[in-house]
């Protein structure tokens, strides 16, 4: 049977009773609500929830649960002349989702940006007959193992001429962003960069629940990293955290000033 925790989202293969804890939000990045832990299994998950669809380009998508699950991230649908990319995870892959996607041509590929969002990759991965690629410096937290797992190392991977899933670290020893060339360029930040509630100003965390930074040389490799590629648009891990202009800058100016905070 296949079990979610409730306060993150990774699915779990138990054959008995659930264990009282979940390793993900055992760690300082995540938490364990204050009500205890909490277990659901898929097929009630997937009678409660559904997804929704926006389309932010004419080749961008988001897919995010409905109503809220977990953490709430989004997932990212890219379609590509070489195939359709598929952007960090959520848990539920309802019907409507699958027959979308297929209908849109399927997935040639899986990339997530780190552990919190590995959630039912392997559901994914079976169904669309797709490659999850996982950055190999985070395979102690995958609960799951999978045939369609592809763990990679380094400093980047590409995944279509287009595409590319750059390696930065931070809120994850593997934490990576997605770097796509369409028109001016976009970026896919999943938590590694994310985008503040005002969407003029992005930051850093090691722990975004408990509110821990990273330290200021952290930022500076991040953002210089990020300064070697073009991109004037920038889709954060929720729902509306989106940077539609000038996001290369808002970035850099970003950085600065949280290396600024941290020399206080």
């Amino acid at each position: 049977m296949i079990t979610l925790c409730k306060a993150c989202g990774t699915s779990y293969a138990f054959t008995g009773t659930p264990p009282r804890q979940c390793k993900i939000c055992e760690d300082a990045r995540q938490f364990v609500p204050a009500t205890g832990q909490q277990w659901v299994d898929l097929p009630t998950l997937l009678a409660s929830h559904t997804n929704k669809w926006q389309q932010h380009e004419a080749s961008l998508f988001s897919i995010t649960t409905v109503p809220d699950f977990a953490i709430g991230q989004r997932a990212f649908l890219l379609r590509t002349a070489e195939g359709n990319i598929l952007w960090d995870c959520i848990a539920t892959l309802d019907n409507a989702t699958k027959t979308l996607i297929s209908a849109l041509g399927g997935l040639k590929a899986i990339a997530i940006s780190h552990p919190h969002f590995y959630t039912t990759m392997q559901e994914w991965a079976a169904e669309f007959d797709a490659p999850v690629y996982l950055h190999a410096s985070d395979r102690q937290w995958i609960m799951r193992d999978s045939p369609y797992i592809r763990l990679w190392e380094g400093e980047a991977i590409k995944l279509t001429a287009g595409v590319t899933v750059m390696h930065l670290g931070g809120h994850f020893a593997g934490s990576c962003v997605l770097h796509w060339e369409q028109d001016e360029g976009i970026l896919l930040g999943g938590d590694t960069v994310q985008v503040t509630p005002g969407a003029n100003a992005v930051s850093f965390l090691w722990s975004y629940p408990n509110m821990l930074p990273l330290p200021a040389a952290t930022v500076r490799d991040i953002t210089q990293r990020l300064s070697t590629v073009k991109f004037a648009k920038l889709y954060g891990a929720f729902e509306g955290r989106n940077i539609t202009e000038n996001a290369g800058d808002i970035v850099r100016r970003s950085g600065e000033k949280y290396i600024a905070c941290m020399r206080m």
